[in-house]
């Protein structure tokens, strides 16, 4: 069984940067991780080859130092790693990231099961692999909390709704969107980072793909980040002097004005 599993590089800081210019996160300078999501992704692809047999390939878009991700991913057990990098796909929103990975996942060839975070710490938006489904023109399941079986080309699944559990069954090819209910995801072993060190990743470029040049980065993205800014809380403190008895009635009467009782 072919499995591709699409991970992301963001950045691991809570406030991140953004450059007034172009709108668009600040990477250079800031330490960087293995998007949270994607480590389960990462590690129900591992899982999937080792009850079913197969290999696993991490493929993800960025900058070139998005490659420390995917040796990560080598380390945890992945088998190949492709690191999609072009000043082309710069500027990609969700719509053309998508369109981006479907062209790597397609020049990969065959492919039975594609396995994505939910969403990524940096945007949150969850558009991102139901929309490399559709490129793909392949079913999909977003939210799957645990995989049953594959067998007769067929994925049984449940999938975490709410407030309750969904029983999936989908034809391969799929690709499925996993939350972190699902496993825990493993610590790479010596072994592992030894051989992840000396693994050689493809770097491909636009002209490797043979996806329309306009669908790529800042021309293929239909949506377009205006502004952004940091919410500003302002505080007001107030301090009440007294007997036990006046500072309750005061404090009740200001709880009162705000409509909080």
């Amino acid at each position: 069984m072919e499995i591709v599993v699409c991970i992301k590089q963001v950045p691991d800081a809570f406030e991140v940067k953004i450059d007034p210019e172009t709108k668009r996160i600040i990477r250079e300078g800031v330490d960087s991780i293995i998007n949270p999501y994607d480590n389960y992704a990462i590690e129900e692809a591992i899982r999937l080859k080792e009850r079913f047999g197969g290999t696993v390939t991490a493929i993800s878009m960025g900058p070139p130092q998005a490659e420390r991700a995917l040796r990560d991913a080598m380390a945890m057990g992945v088998d190949e790693a492709i690191l999609l990098s072009d000043m082309a796909f710069a500027g990609s929103d969700t719509l053309a990231t998508s369109y981006t990975l479907s062209d790597g996942i397609k020049k990969l060839g065959k492919f039975d099961v594609i396995v994505c975070g939910r969403e990524t710490f940096d945007g949150s938006t969850g558009q991102v692999g139901p929309e490399i489904a559709h490129h793909l023109n392949i079913s999909y399941i977003t939210y799957v909390s645990k995989i049953h079986n594959i067998s007769d080309g067929v994925m049984e699944c449940s999938r975490l709704m709410e407030d309750h559990y969904e029983e999936l069954k989908a034809c391969l090819p799929v690709l499925i969107t996993v939350v972190k209910e699902i496993n825990q995801p493993r610590i790479p072993s010596l072994k592992g980072m030894l051989k992840a060190k000396k693994a050689q990743i493809n770097t491909w470029k636009s002209e490797n793909l043979e996806g329309d040049i306009s669908c790529y980065g800042q021309d293929g993205s239909p949506t377009r980040v205006v502004d952004v800014w940091t919410e500003q809380m302002k505080k007001d403190g107030r301090v009440i002097e007294g007997e036990t008895e006046k500072v309750t009635d005061v404090l009740f009467d200001e709880l009162k004005k705000l409509g909080i009782v």
